[in-house]
């Protein structure tokens, strides 16, 4: 019996007899109102609570990237740009570090699609294997057979014969110089093997020109010199293919003869032409051009480098129009839909930060666009519950700035610096024991707040009681000396 004496003694919350609880508590209006007020807030508070005990924590962290291997030491970029205006033909790829390194593979690793004026898919470009040959040290004696052209004649001989082929050219232009007494045999020869005066006519059109220098920019003409078919059924719509064969005066009769053949319903009508059928086409449609690739760098500030080459045409910067829509540009391995799902979502937003954006050259100023980016590596991992494997992400920021110079070479350089760190990114959910103190905070909180609240409103409403007690009664010792 003593034991339980004991046990009795250290007891915190001691209770009045019931036969005291009458006399020594009394109930209020106002503890009432203040303890509906106090459950209403423990409530909610709890409610707010619980939801926060279900919503995953996210935690990050910095810290250094290493590289464990040699592997590692390396990152995917993968990118695919459009260029309405830069045609396949002209458009190179090149990709170096801070060190001056060259990526010799790259050309095996870039696709090229032609498009239209409205960026439609043409079809795929093959670069050819080796450069056109030219005929050296040709010359033309007698008169020009070619037609020449210029703003005032050109639509009535579009429309006067059945295939027109004109050669834009810049006097200036080396390729050119190299051209022309070819140029002039090969209307020679077609015009005499063709005697009909409307099927056929080789035509020229010099850039420089004030009467034609509208007809060049209206047919974008910026690489010299620049061969387009123009037939009498075209229309205001018709993509006019181009020819990048061989400028011999065998080649190009050749070639002109299947256009020929065409009108007079000896083989079928077609746009792309391979007169030599090596498997690259001697002439193609296509204005524009859209790049794409995937390419593995080192680690280490680097650039990767568009722009128009050519080793058999001379071009007019000033009109080179290098406007480019990103369709697409991340680093890293290509994610799984798992693993977007996974991402939070401004990582997500990172990966493809530059994705869709399009940047535009102004017209007849050289205009350089300049990207910036800054890539840094994300790991993510997902609460265990949810049995995914962390997933590892690429995201940067980009800033972008056009340079207008002349005598640039307009350009599309796409810097890149892969920063020497990773962004840890851990979900988890709070601790049970968590949850239960914090509940215990809000109710023994709220109540010793509503306690003291209700303390304090008594001695208050005590006191204004007391004072209005004693008013009454010096009014009474007041009348009574009256």
């Amino acid at each position: 019996m003593s034991f339980l004496q004991t046990i009795k003694s250290v007891d915190f919350y001691r209770k009045l007899k019931k036969d005291l609880q009458q006399e020594l508590t009394e109930a209020s209006i106002t503890g009432a109102a203040l303890s509906l007020v106090a459950a209403v807030v423990m409530i909610g508070l709890i409610v707010a609570e619980f939801s926060s005990y279900l919503a995953p924590l996210t935690e990050s962290k910095v810290i250094l990237d290493h590289f464990e291997s040699s592997v590692d030491d390396t990152l995917q970029i993968n990118f695919n740009i459009s260029f309405p205006h830069l045609k396949c033909e002209y458009a190179s790829v090149d990709a170096t570090n801070f060190m001056g390194t060259h990526d010799a593979g790259l050309a095996a690793r870039v696709s090229k699609i032609r498009l239209d004026e409205k960026g439609k898919v043409v079809g795929k470009h093959e670069d050819p294997k080796k450069e056109p040959k030219h005929t050296e040290n040709a010359k033309h004696e007698g008169p020009e057979t070619s037609l020449g052209l210029n703003t005032v004649n050109f639509e009535a001989k579009h429309h006067q014969y059945d295939v027109m082929i004109v050669n834009f050219f810049a006097p200036w232009c080396h390729w050119c110089q190299k051209l022309a007494p070819v140029w002039e045999q090969s209307a020679k020869a077609l015009g005499e093997k063709h005697t009909d005066d409307n099927l056929l006519v080789l035509a020229k059109v010099d850039c420089t020109a004030t009467e034609s220098e509208s007809l060049c920019i209206k047919y974008r003409i910026d690489a010299f010199p620049t061969i387009l078919v123009f037939r009498k059924d075209d229309s205001g719509t018709t993509q006019h293919e181009s020819y990048h064969g061989e400028r011999s005066v065998k080649a190009i009769t050749a070639w002109a003869d299947h256009f020929v053949a065409q009108e007079k319903n000896q083989v079928p009508k077609s746009r792309t032409v391979d007169t030599n059928k090596d498997g690259v086409a001697d002439s193609h449609t296509g204005i524009g051009c859209m790049i794409s690739g995937l390419l593995h760098v080192q680690r280490a500030p680097g650039m990767l480098k568009i722009q128009a080459v050519s080793e058999s045409h001379d071009f007019n910067w000033e009109t080179m129009d290098v406007s480019h829509i990103v369709n697409h540009l991340s680093f890293g391995p290509f994610l799984s839909e798992s693993a977007w799902m996974v991402l939070p979502p401004h990582i997500a937003a990172s990966v493809g930060a530059l994705d869709d954006r399009s940047f535009t050259s102004d017209q007849h100023v050289p205009t350089t666009h300049e990207h910036y980016v800054k890539v840094v590596r994300h790991e993510v991992t997902p609460p265990s519950s949810w049995k995914v494997d962390p997933v590892t992400s690429y995201g940067y920021v980009v800033h972008s700035n056009n340079i207008q110079k002349e005598g640039e070479v307009p350009t599309v350089r796409l810097n890149y610096d892969i920063l020497p760190i990773v962004v840890n990114f851990q979900e988890k959910k709070q601790a049970f024991y968590h949850f239960i103190t914090q509940l215990c905070a809000i109710i023994g909180g709220v109540f010793t707040v509503a306690g003291i609240t209700a303390s304090l409103m008594d001695k208050g409403l005590g006191a204004i009681r007391r004072k209005q007690e004693l008013g009454k009664s010096a009014e009474q010792e007041e009348e009574e000396e009256e």
